[in-house]
């Protein structure tokens, strides 16, 4: 089936090759410290794997190559259409403007055809406030040009979503669209806060299940989750993959998509996560068009381009029942 991902992080899906390659390093010690292990201890644990990454993608270079072997890698998976996210200021340790950051990968992602791939930019909550305002005006220069949102991403947990409003109420007045994380190491208050600052679409968001009334305005305000199970395994936002709340939200109609966070550090593809979902949960293929229809329907593009997604999708899912 032809698929869509909402959710998705530049930083965390780098090829194990080209950091060794880029690096100098054996690729066995490049995969230790890129790719989580099977049993996970912590969040702490898992964001060590940023690290070799964020070494590497400091020069136009290679930020270009790295977008253009992310493309590669999701047309590979069947993937039409991505929306891919990173904070651009975590790459100009070596002197580079934002702007020549953002230039850089979007070139990457335009090189590969077949696929058609858009940046959303990161605010991160452990940065000051005029760290991510600058992000929001370098969103707005890029707007329509390959940039389509804000994201508000970091410690959710000692970095509150509520305290992060004076910079949404920017991004509102300038017409930015955005997506935040929450309720994800935090609780259904987080997804709240969110929601009221105008989010329409939440990165995970699986904790509102903890708060009948914050669930209600969810499913009432159509907010689409960007739901990431093996993720939040491996992270210990939930204990176990059969304990996932992913059946439970969709069950309650929440507006839920499907996403694989990243690619590298949680050694994964799309479709090795559908294939999970179907093993613990018995979705069916008729729930996994649903689910892209879903992030189709909450991406950040224009009404026309989402037609035609939807029919690529269909006709996709038609060829695959009738195969």
């Amino acid at each position: 089936m032809k698929k869509v991902e909402l959710h998705v992080h530049l930083d965390g899906s780098v090829r194990v090759s080209t950091v060794s390659e880029l690096l100098n390093l054996d690729v066995n010690y490049a995969l230790d410290n890129m790719v989580v292990k099977d049993v996970n201890p912590d969040l702490a644990s898992y964001l060590t794997k940023f690290d070799l990454p964020i070494k590497v993608m400091q020069t136009k270079e290679n930020l270009k190559r790295i977008a253009c072997e992310l493309a590669q890698d999701l047309k590979l998976d069947d993937v039409i259409y991505a929306e891919v996210r990173f904070a651009p200021q975590k790459h100009v340790l070596k002197g580079l403007s934002l702007d020549e950051v953002v230039d850089a990968v979007l070139e990457g992602f335009k090189a590969v055809s077949g696929i058609k791939i858009n940046v959303i930019l990161c605010m991160m909550r452990e940065d000051s406030f005029d760290k991510n305002k600058e992000v929001i005006y370098l969103c707005k220069r890029y707007l329509d040009k390959g940039v389509v949102g804000l994201d508000l991403a970091g410690d959710e947990k000692n970095y509150k979503t509520k305290d992060y409003k004076a910079l949404f109420d920017i991004a509102n007045k300038e017409n930015i669209p955005f997506t935040i994380h929450a309720g994800e190491a935090d609780g259904a208050k987080s997804v709240l806060d969110a929601i009221c600052f105008g989010a329409k679409r939440i990165g995970h968001g699986i904790r509102v299940l903890e708060d009948e009334a914050v669930l209600k305005k969810v499913i009432d305000n159509n907010v689409t989750l960007e739901v990431c199970p093996t993720s939040n395994v491996q992270t210990k936002a939930v204990n176990s993959y059969k304990e996932h709340p992913v059946k439970k939200l969709y069950d309650k109609n929440v507006l839920v998509t499907i996403n694989t966070d990243n690619n590298t550090v949680s050694n994964l593809t799309l479709s090795k996560e559908y294939v999970r979902l179907r093993k613990y949960f018995n979705f069916t293929d008729a729930d996994f068009l649903r689910f892209n229809i879903n992030a189709v329907n909450a991406s950040f593009i224009s009404e026309e381009e989402k037609e035609k997604y939807v029919k690529i999708i269909r006709e996709s899912y038609d060829e695959s029942i009738r195969g």
